[in-house]
This record gives C-alpha cells, structure tokens and sequence, in this order.
C-alpha cells in the first residue's frame, strides 16, 4: 500500500493515489465546452460554483462558438478549457476530408476494397461495396515483406521508402496513411516510409498503422490508419485555431476512450477523438450515478440531432468493435449506440404515407420551427410544442420565447400530408421517435443479456427529459434520474473528465507468461509516460486487459487482467456471462492493453442554476400520453430544494432542458439536486 491508499483492484496497479497528506487537490476553475449539432453547451465549474452558457452552433465554423462562449465565461482568461468535438466525426460522415494516398505492403493494394469479405446482407444479390476513402489510383505498393512472427522476407530499402514518397507528392495529395503487413511486430518499415514523408512530402499529414494501431488484423488497422489520415488536416486545424483564440488558456481535448488528451496529440491521432461528445455523455451519466449511489444504469442522452445510449456500471464501458458509417474503428472507445432521432430530427411522410422520423434535422440554422429562425419543416421539438410538453410561455436557453404559431403551421402541414389532426400527428411522430430510440436501448442491454429492468434509466440532453418516462415505461424500467444539469451533462462530464491514455499490442500467436509480463512492462512504462506529459502527475490508476478469444474462434472478448494472472480462468467465466457456454479449447491472448488513467478528485455538486424568462404560468395546457387534454403543472426545477416531491403529470423547466412528468411518475429531489422519478 502507498500513502494510505487501498489496494489495487484486480486488473490495477494503484499509484500516487492522493497527496502525502491524504487530501484530493483542490480542482481548478475549468470550462467545459460540448459542440452538438444544435447547440454549443457550456460548463463552468469553479469551486463551488457552477455556470451555465448555451449558444446555437456555428456549422460553418464549429471554433466560432466555442471561442465566443468561453471569452463570455472567462474573460480575464484563466480557466482551463476541456473541449468535446464533432469535427472528425463529421468530416468522416460528411466524406469531407483529405484526399489520402493509401501506402501498403506490395500485394495487398485492394485490401481496403476487400475487406474481411463478410457479407452484411446475406440475401442482397447486389449488396453496396465496402466503403472506401481512398480512391482506386491513390494506392501505393511497397516492395517489403514483413511475416506472422515478425522476421523481415524482404527488407525495405531507403530509395524504395524515397520512391514511395515522391509518389505521394506527384499526387498532391493532402495526407498519406501507412499501413504494412505486420507492422505492430516489426515497425523499421512504416517508421522508414514516414521519415522519408516528412522529407519529400512535408505537407503531407501522416499516419503509421504503428502509431495508430499496432494491432494484428490487417484491415481493421488499415481502416483506422486510413481514418485517421482522411480526417487529420481537417482536425488539426481546427485545433490549431481552436489552441490560438483560446490566447493562452490551457486546452484538452476529449477522446473517445473517455479521457482527456492534450491537443497536440489528438491533432496527430484525431481518431481518438471520433467520438468525444458521446464518450463524454457518458462520463457525466457515470458521474452522476456514481454520487446517487445508482448501481448500473441506462444512460440515454438525446440531443439536437441524434440520441446517444449506452449501459455502465461501475466504470466506463469499453470498446475495441466500433463501426462508424461501415468503417471499423477498433481503437478503444467508450462503449455508445447511437441513432439518428433528435429534437430537431425533420418529421416527413413517405411514398407509403407513413410519417418517418430522421435522419436529416433542422441543425442549428434555421432548427425547428418553434426556434423562430425562419424554419418551417416539423421536427420533434415542435411535435412536443404542439402537444404542450414544451410550453411556449418558457424561455429557450434563457433567451428566446418558442414560437408557439411557427411549431403549429410546421406540424399542421404534416397533418395533412399524413390525412391527420395536428395532435395526431404530433402524438404519432413521438411514437415513431419513441421506437427508434427504445431498439437502441434494447440494442445495447436486452441483446446483450441485460434486463433494462435492473437498472436506472439516465436521461439527459435537451430532448432526453421528454422521452424517458415513455421510454422506460416500454422497456420495464421503474426507476429514472434527471441530472441537475441535464441539458449540458456531456458539457458537465468534460469538466470532471481526467487525463486517460489507453495503449496496446498485439502478441505473436497468443505468447506465453513471460512475454505478457515484458509487453505489459513496456506499454505501462509507455502509458504512464505519456499521462506524465499529459497532466504533470503520474497515474491514480493503471488498468491491465487483454483480448482473449478461444484458439478456434475469429473474435475475441476483453477481459480485465487478474492480479493473479489466470487469464484463462478469467476468460472463461466472461465467455460464459456473456455467451453462456464455455468449450473444452485452448484459450490463446492476442492483444494486451494498458489504460492509465490521472487523478479524480471529487468536485462540490452545485445547485441547478435558475432559468430566465421572467414570471410563468402555474400551469399549461397539454396532452397526455393517453390523448386526452389536461391542464397540467409548471414546475421551476430551481424552485425545489431537497426532498421536494412532485407528482405527475407536470412539465419540470430549467435553464437547459425540459422534463416531461408523465401522469403515474412520482419525483423526488435528491441530495444532490438530481431529480428521480419512480413508477407508481
């Protein structure tokens, strides 16, 4: 034990927990800014102070908003600044990024065009090709050869790696993406081609499959390495001007593993934060459930354009078998299904006369009708403003009254494109809604041998409010929390986030005890280096897992590391939890992984701030979940100290969400001002 600190946990070795005087440090005054579709939520904690900010995004320029709003909360500049953005996810689904040169072992030019050869769609007789970022000319073939247990059949030469380069640079293209056969066994090739880029190609953004991914399963590495090329420029600008307006103040980035990294290494590896909204969504939900004392829970986070879910218990839940838009990211992750239903999700009848929710939404300019910015299509939100879960008579965000007329026309034309009364059709694009959102919470706990039943649905967002009561009733769930600032949790959870580094390789054929012990060695040394320049301290935690699978078997399961390293024991007892049945097989390790996570002070839990907008009505008339019209309560949640109660149905209003109470709900203040809701 050191200083007074607990053993470690299996799978952990415990370091420089606290002080030497066994007290947290004092937290300083941070910004957390959260880049959504709609809005740009911010975060200020300082102490025992906590400050709101929403801002309608800037699509045109994302930096934009983020800038205006922390000069707004920190003018004298001196704050930190914990930043979760989209840039990279969009420039991947919008294919607005870099034309990449594809470098690969000669042979293997159509890799990314072949892929596993897996078929998704097993009876389409014309299925899509996979997708590609990189076009049929701008693949470039490498004379080297490196096999499965890392010797080197033929070597690379310098004028080979120079010849491959200036390849690259006749092509004019604005980054190149490295990925040889074997790599993560034997690097000299990747690391020769990437010096002899930075020589002739120096503009030229590069990625190693190496530095990206130095795991086996070539197109997997191959599809992050290209990944993290198409994206890069785009990226590292966006930092780059982000880093400069910020004049001096301290900037991290959240990635996607659920930690924070420092900008000039998501600049170079933008991969790893290809989801850094959702990762940090489900930092603050964690957060959150872990000062109520919730157990395991259902995190539902619903935005502006798209709802994120996901399930945790004790700690974050992790993924290497991410899929974006048809592209595996196998990089560790935080653990999120996430769909295309949001508040400002367009509603539109189809050639069947169906009403369909999504995918396209209204963004940030114009949004929703009931914004009063010149938009005029139906989405969700003005769904809930015809219905009067959203009450015209409240403020958005604490500076714009809904436009209660403009949601009305908007829903009036879908009615009658639909052969619908307005309440109709504000009710059944809900229900639409509803069952999407409630297959992605099936997704990630029912077909994962969860029962949503057990846990505690988390709902946040601006929109997540307004669904949970009907959510959870569909799926069993008797127990809900609302977060005290539930409109801008993801913002909340990149304020508390902490610095994180996940590293791993993968191991020649399984390996033996030995050679685990010296990989292990050597990613923890990596790892706990890297955090050190990250935070200027050394890891609270480290945490040790490895990829196992049976010898027989394609895919594997990460398990956490025992302290007494019977990996086959601990593999075994996860296969059978998660596909309840074990084989008399070898069990062979593949991949070994190291994750070091900084120091996690506990932060005071401010009250929930007050909302603008001046005097209300008592109450507003709405419609039910049954249809039938009632004149419910409006409750300021600011109003209601701890252990105030409220029954449903009733409309809880705040400064960055609304919650619709449905009628058989009961609420309760907790000590913490989140509000949870129980089923009667």
């Amino acid at each position: 034990m050191r200083d007074g600190s607990a053993d470690p946990r299996p799978g952990e070795e415990a370091i420089a927990l606290r002080p030497r005087d066994g007290t947290p440090a004092a937290p300083p005054r941070v910004i957390g800014v959260d880049v959504g579709g709609t809005f740009t939520d911010c975060v200020v904690l300082d102490g025992d102070r906590l400050e709101l900010l929403k801002l309608p995004t800037t699509a045109d320029d994302p930096a934009a908003a983020v800038l205006a709003a922390v000069r707004s909360l920190d003018p004298a500049g001196e704050a930190a600044v914990v930043h979760g953005s989209t840039v990279a996810t969009n420039a991947l689904l919008e294919r607005r990024g870099a034309r990449t040169v594809f470098l690969t072992t000669a042979g293997f030019g159509d890799l990314l065009t072949l892929g596993r050869g897996a078929r998704t769609a097993l009876y389409d007789l014309a299925p899509d090709p996979l997708p590609n970022l990189v076009a049929d000319g701008d693949v470039v073939e490498l004379p080297e050869r490196v096999v499965a247990d890392g010797s080197c059949l033929r070597p690379l030469t310098p004028r080979a790696a120079a010849v491959a380069a200036g390849k690259v640079r006749t092509r004019g293209a604005e980054a190149a993406a490295v990925c040889c056969l074997f790599s993560y066994l034997h690097p000299d090739h990747e690391r020769a081609v990437g010096g002899a880029l930075a020589r002739r190609a120096p503009t030229c953004f590069t990625s190693l499959s190496v530095d990206v991914l130095p795991e086996f399963r070539e197109y997997e590495r191959a599809t992050a390495t290209v990944v993290n090329a198409y994206v890069g420029p785009r990226t590292s600008r966006y930092l780059h001007r982000l880093h400069t307006g910020l004049d001096g103040r301290r900037l991290a980035v959240m990635g996607s593993h659920g930690g924070t990294l420092a900008p000039e290494v998501a600049a170079r590896l933008p991969l790893t934060m290809i989801l850094s909204g959702p990762a940090a969504g489900v930092t603050g939900a964690l957060a959150v459930a872990r000062r109520a004392g919730l157990g395991g829970i259902l995190t539902f986070d619903m935005g502006g354009t798209s709802t994120d879910v996901s399930v945790a218990g004790e700690k974050l839940p992790l993924t290497q078998d991410a899929v974006l838009d048809g592209l595996p990211i196998q990089r560790q992750i935080v653990d999120v299904h996430t769909v295309g239903a949001g508040g400002g999700s367009l509603l539109h009848v189809d050639a069947g006369g169906a009403l369909r929710v999504g995918p396209r939404s209204a963004g940030a300019s114009p949004g929703p009708a009931a914004y009063g910015r010149g938009g005029t299509l139906a989405t969700i939100t003005d769904a809930h403003v015809v219905l009067g879960r959203l009450p015209g008579a409240v403020a958005l965000g604490g500076r714009a009254m809904l436009d209660v007329a403009a949601a009305r026309r908007a829903i009036g034309r879908l009615a009658d494109a639909a052969g619908l009364s307005a309440a109709d059709a504000a009710r059944t694009a809900l229900d639409v809604a509803d069952a999407t959102m409630e297959h992605a919470l099936r997704t990630v706990s029912v077909r994962r041998g969860v029962d949503p039943a057990t846990l505690t649905l988390v709902a946040f967002g601006g929109a997540g409010g307004l669904h949970a009561c009907r959510l959870a009733e569909r799926l069993g769930i008797r127990r809900i929390c609302i977060p005290a600032q539930a409109g801008a949790l993801s913002a909340l959870g990149l304020a508390v986030a902490v610095p994180a580094v996940s590293v791993s390789r993968s191991v020649v054929a399984g390996g033996r005890p030995a050679e685990w012990r010296g990989v292990f060695g050597s990613l923890g040394r990596e790892a706990g280096t890297a955090l050190a320049r990250l935070s200027g301290a050394p890891a609270a935690r480290v945490e040790r897992s490895a990829d196992v699978r049976y010898a027989s078997q394609s895919w594997s399961l990460t398990v956490p590391w025992p302290a007494d390293g019977r990996i086959e024991r601990a593999f075994t007892a996860a296969h059978r939890a998660r596909f309840g049945f074990v084989a008399a097989e070898p069990v062979a390790v593949v991949t070994l992984r190291v994750r070091a996570i900084g120091s996690e002070a506990q932060r005071p839990v401010p009250a929930p701030a007050g909302s603008a907008g001046g005097a209300w009505p008592r109450t507003w008339d709405a419609v039910l979940d049954d249809g039938t019209d009632a004149r419910v309560p409006i409750v300021e949640r600011a109003s209601l100290a701890i252990g105030a109660d409220l029954v449903g149905p009733a409309i809880l209003v705040q400064q960055d969400a609304t919650t619709w109470v449905a009628a058989g709900w009961r609420g309760r203040v907790g000590p913490a001002f989140d509000m949870r809701l129980d089923r009667l």
